[in-house]
């Protein structure tokens, strides 16, 4: 391909709307265009790349036995109703009505269309198990669509179903798709880490996230290097202090505390451990029809930061069901006190407690009075939680829940994740196989999600310096690009169609930049775009000699024209 043919618009200036590399290269380097926020369209550059990641997928899903189908975007409500998630998704659910007033919405995921087609195609035990999947474009209405394709309202996703028998057969097929995404991110060129997650709206028993490793990513994972415990930090369980067996509980007392509503405050105006105080957090929660349903009080250690999941997960509710409550009107239903509120002295909430606080003696609460707080407050003798479970956050440094040794923390790019969803969706909706006794049992489910268009930024992520994009040759829109000086030489111009040709002939897909621009101007957009290899034909070319330079590499090297063929088809054939 010349890129004189080519629609292309590179941009020297960073557009004020990008913040991260990946969305300042997707679109500095023309791959990418938006048409409105959080809604971006492909061009040829970025299209080829997307096309490449979906060819690695569907090549390691094929060799899975993943069986691809194709379905439509568009959702008839009536089978989310069915699963009881047309409510419990929340906002992001993207909703819309034809003319004749029937809702649809708009796929965030297909969990309710795979199940209707296996319901209606399989009843017997003999057609288990089946692996579906598809390649398709989904629709999240994000509150705050931003970091380009990293959390956009449109974007492409593959997603897989498995169908089991069983507990034991579903247990095969996600072991087999979680080393079928072993495969398809390392042939991306991802830095990764498999980690435990939440199942979040989707729903099921277990699931890993596969987390491209980066600082600007939103899923913020704790590892430990001592064993194998790794875990997104909303997901990630928490050691509990020693319970204080041996430590005699003491007189409750009040204490005034005038203008200490933090625990920073209270714990410095006492003279305290942080550890040592009690933490109040206080929400509200509502119905499907988004009405206040009641106010509930979390309480962690002081020192400790709560687990929205956790919580979430305790109260059995959605996470879009839950917002921290306006304390004036939570007051005068529950008596707590804003700054001074304790589990003492709350009431006509549910209160949720944290598990560490059940052990530990002694503790600073809220007295749920202006200005005073409580001294020695003891669980059972002194309050109750309706909720008693672990709703903390596992911070970097704390014990490793497996090995005890301290968990680090690292930021990183979701771009895959895997469910055993069990019989959730199959229950709800009928699904069900008879067995060879013409027994009906529902059918034990699976799902299996990648971004391909998040995948396609992580890359940009992990593989960029300060000149623009640096491609792994496998996902690269094009492997060689061939920068011709001059052009108009005649000598370049047929050494360059020479090379152009052989490398085509040796499988290689090639640029030929012979447009009429200065080289430094051509350097730059080379680098921009990031083509793994340059080979550069200039004065040397009367000679048969030629520049070759890898993108990824700081030096340049002088070579035969055939030398530089063999060294790119030899160095494609073996990164590809």
């Amino acid at each position: 391909m010349k890129l004189s043919k080519m629609h292309l618009k590179t941009l020297r200036e960073v557009p004020n709307e990008a913040e991260i590399p990946s969305h300042i290269l997707m679109l500095r380097s023309g791959m990418i265009r938006k048409l409105a926020s959080g809604v971006y369209g492909f061009m040829p550059l970025g299209w080829r790349t997307l096309r490449k990641i979906e060819d690695i997928i569907r090549q390691e899903m094929d060799s899975a036995d993943g069986q691809e189908i194709h379905m439509s975007a568009i959702q008839p409500s009536e089978l989310w109703e069915e699963s009881g998630r047309w409510s419990a998704f929340g906002p992001e659910l993207w909703r819309i009505k034809d003319r004749h007033g029937r809702e649809f919405c708009l796929g965030p995921t297909h969990e309710e269309i795979f199940t209707d087609i296996v319901r209606n195609d399989i009843n017997s035990y003999r057609q288990l198990p089946i692996n579906l999947y598809q390649i398709q474009t989904k629709y999240r209405d994000e509150a705050r669509p931003r970091f380009g394709l990293m959390r956009s309202r449109e974007f492409i996703m593959k997603d897989a179903y498995s169908f089991d028998r069983d507990q034991a057969g579903l247990d095969k097929s996600y072991e087999k798709m979680y080393e079928a995404y072993e495969k398809i991110f390392t042939r991306c060129g991802l830095y990764f880490r498999p980690v435990e997650a939440d199942t979040g709206a989707i729903g099921g028993s277990n699931s890993h996230e596969f987390t491209a490793i980066s600082e600007v990513g939103e899923s913020e994972i704790a590892y430990c290097e001592k064993c194998s415990m790794a875990a997104t930090v909303e997901r990630a369980e928490c050691v509990d202090e020693k319970p204080q067996t041996d430590v005699q509980m003491l007189e409750m007392k009040e204490v005034h505390t005038p203008g200490t509503k933090t625990i920073e405050e209270v714990a410095d105006f006492l003279g305290l451990d942080q550890k040592q105080t009690i933490k109040a957090l206080l929400f509200v929660t509502y119905d499907n029809e988004e009405n206040e349903n009641g106010y509930v009080a979390a309480f962690v250690r002081g020192d400790r930061e709560l687990n929205m999941t956790k919580l979430v997960n305790a109260l059995g509710i959605p996470e879009h069901a839950i917002e921290f409550a306006d304390e004036e009107k939570m007051a005068a239903v529950t008596g707590c006190v804003g700054g001074f509120t304790g589990p003492t002295g709350i009431h006509d909430c549910k209160i949720v407690v944290d598990s560490e606080l059940v052990g530990l003696k002694n503790l600073c609460a809220g007295a749920c009075k202006e200005d005073y707080h409580l001294l020695n407050v003891n669980y059972e003798r002194d309050y109750k939680g309706d909720i008693v479970t672990d709703i903390k956050t596992l911070a970097e440094g704390d014990p490793c829940p497996v090995c005890g040794a301290p968990v680090k923390h690292a930021r990183g790019i979701e771009v895959g994740q895997v469910f055993k969803l069990g019989t959730k969706y199959s229950e709800s909706m009928k699904a069900y196989y008879k067995d060879e006794n013409m027994k009906d049992h529902p059918i034990v489910m699976g799902c299996y999600g990648i971004g391909v268009t998040r995948t396609m930024a992580a890359i940009i992520e992990q593989h960029h310096d300060d000149n623009g994009i640096i491609w792994p040759v496998s996902v690269a829109p094009y492997h060689v690009i061939i920068t011709v000086m001059k052009p108009d030489d005649e000598v370049q111009s047929q050494v360059a169609d020479s090379i152009y040709k052989k490398l085509m002939t040796g499988g290689a897909e090639v640029l030929v930049d012979d447009r009429k621009e200065r080289p430094g101007v051509k350097f730059k957009d080379a680098d921009l775009l990031g083509i793994p290899i340059r080979i550069t034909v200039g004065r040397g070319a009367s000679d048969g000699m030629v520049e070759y330079k890898m993108r990824r590499d700081a030096d340049k090297v002088e070579m035969t024209v055939e030398e530089s063929i063999k060294k790119a088809i030899d160095t494609i054939d073996a990164e590809r």
